[in-house]
């Protein structure tokens, strides 16, 4: 996050010379919105050292299911079906990825509790991005969530001498997370929120899961987790994801209007 943040502060003031003043109400926002994006990233990585990296990705696809259900409170509009539906089907085809056993059920919790947070801080910048360009929103969050993971860190011994000892290999891998897959990424995808809802958002987030399964697989050797059940739940979540677009661009598309020929 410190990363992100210096990266998206240096191109918001040099580059764009933007206005970073906000109001008071908006600050708050932003404040609460930087809490949560540390929070659920101290959750997801403590999920992690709980469960391992596939079952913590997989339990975020419930994330779609919770921007489902709280995204008509937040923008005061009836509950819809069809994305209840979408989202249940991704959490269907994640829990056919790796069929989740009974054990370690307080990291699978914990996984879960990000995947909310996450849904939370989507529909915040659902919100934001109406107010503030979204490098400017990307680049305050990210600096509320560094000074709340040092504050974290600070408070659970974090910061020990194994926290300092990088090697140069660690710190090439810091920058490309801290600015492609950090900065550019949440920047890129608050953007989106102009023109896509934040529930379209999660749910193609969904595929996030997949490709970091993959990964896994492919740096550490997670091969148990590529069966058949594999790519039955990958079909599925795309299948969620391309129904959902196709469904909501058929919704946007003009009605014609019956000819008044005779």
């Amino acid at each position: 996050m410190l990363i992100a943040s210096i990266i998206l502060g240096g191109y918001v003031l040099i580059l764009k010379k933007d206005d970073l003043k906000l109001d008071r109400h908006l600050s708050f926002r932003l404040l609460l919105a930087g809490a949560l994006i540390a929070l659920h990233w101290v959750a997801f990585f403590e999920a992690i050292t709980l469960v391992g990296i596939s079952i913590t990705l997989s339990m975020l696809s419930s994330a779609a299911l919770f921007t489902a259900f709280l995204e008509p409170i937040f923008y005061k509009r009836k509950l819809l079906l069809y994305e209840l539906f979408f989202g249940a089907l991704a959490v269907v085809g994640m829990l056919l990825i790796y069929n989740t056993s009974p054990e370690g059920w307080l990291g699978i919790l914990i996984a879960i509790i990000a995947a909310a947070l996450a849904a939370l801080f989507a529909l915040i910048n659902g919100k934001l991005i109406a107010h503030k360009p979204p490098s400017i929103i990307t680049f305050y969050e990210m600096l509320v969530g560094t000074v709340c993971i040092s504050i974290y860190l600070l408070f659970t011994t974090g910061f020990n001498n194994d926290f300092f000892n990088l090697s140069n290999t660690d710190i090439l891998w810091l920058v490309i997370l801290g600015s492609l897959c950090t900065a550019y990424a949440i920047n890129v995808a608050t953007a989106v929120m102009k023109t896509i809802s934040p529930f379209s958002v999660m749910l193609t987030v969904n595929l996030e899961p997949v490709y970091g399964i993959i990964l896994a697989f492919l740096i550490f050797g997670e091969d148990q987790l590529m069966d058949t059940k594999f790519y039955i739940g990958l079909t599925i979540i795309i299948l969620a994801v391309l129904l959902n677009s196709i469904y909501k661009s058929n919704k946007l598309k003009p009605k014609k209007r019956p000819s008044n020929s005779l």
